[in-house]
């Protein structure tokens, strides 16, 4: 490389050279990057991009999110107006006396009918014949203590049986608010992560239309870089739209967040550590999301 100088009064003139088979070298390969350049920069490979449309992908066809209940509707449908008395007696008069426990009360009726018409009836006549009391008060007594012993062993089998039902009541019972109150935070989940969906849709199709509509000056920037090959190493900027890798990584670390979330509550729910293992779920995900989005 040499530079040459030269001029008076005041006029000069400053040239960097390089050597000829390099400024050769270069000569050629801006020849190469203009051919090339006149070939794409009318091909944007951005132009046949569709935008993605998110709310069929979530609602289906025809449908947006305010097709659906709010999330204050869900949950005053689910938790405040719940009445927890009326839906204790409500299982527990689903519960106690369901067929099912009537048809087993009443199986226990007929197997005792049948021993006593088989078995107890025909003992206690032949005992009162052998004794010569048939005709007797003491043979109608008798045989109404058989039927009140009936009775109260029918009785009694059917008490036994619904006492053993109040604990499978209280469980059904508890069962049921937790439905309710885990419909109502799957509702809010999934409404969260629809937004936060939304948001990466809409900014990866305005990033795709900006990205064709600038293709010839990304292009022409590749172009740039070629004409000051010579200067040294430079910075080409390349990347013409979208989020900054910032925004990429909170957007990933939010989704991971929700979505974490979700999965550490439905893993543990119903245990002690229902509430931190959400928290666990959700600080995970954010890790990983956040790991994801700075890797974009």
């Amino acid at each position: 490389m040499g530079s040459q100088g030269g001029g008076g009064s005041g006029d000069s003139r400053s040239e960097v050279r390089y050597a000829p088979y390099v400024e050769d070298h270069h000569t050629t390969f801006l020849s190469t990057i203009a051919t090339r350049v006149s070939s794409v920069i009318d091909n944007s490979p951005f132009s046949g991009w569709t935008d993605v449309d998110l709310t069929d992908a979530f609602f289906g066809s025809g449908y947006t999110i305010a097709s659906f209940p709010s999330l204050y509707d869900m949950y005053g449908k689910f938790m405040a107006g719940l009445d927890v008395d009326v839906l204790y007696t409500q299982i527990y008069e689903d519960t106690v006396n369901s067929p099912a426990i009537n048809e087993l009360v009443s199986a226990e009726a007929d197997l005792l009918d049948d021993d006593i018409t088989a078995n107890v009836i025909p003992r206690f006549e032949v005992g009162m014949r052998d004794i010569n009391s048939v005709m007797s008060s003491s043979f109608v007594v008798g045989k109404s203590l058989i039927e009140d012993a009936r009775v109260k062993s029918v009785a009694k089998f059917s008490a036994g049986l619904k006492y053993q039902m109040i604990p499978v009541v209280s469980d059904r019972w508890k069962a049921h608010l937790d439905w309710n109150k885990g419909v109502t935070l799957t509702y809010a989940e999934i409404i969260k992560l629809y937004y936060s969906a939304y948001m990466d849709t809409k900014d990866m199709n305005y990033s795709m239309q900006a990205k064709n509509s600038l293709w010839p000056f990304t292009v022409l920037e590749f172009q740039r870089a070629a004409i000051g090959a010579l200067q040294g190493a430079v910075t080409t900027q390349t990347d013409v739209a979208g989020s900054s890798r910032g925004a990429k990584a909170i957007s990933g670390a939010l989704t991971g967040a929700a979505l974490g979330g979700t999965i550490g509550s439905a893993v543990l729910t119903g245990t002690t550590l229902g509430m931190s293992g959400g928290v666990i779920g959700a600080a995970a995900g954010a890790v990983v999301g956040l790991a994801a989005g700075l890797l974009m």
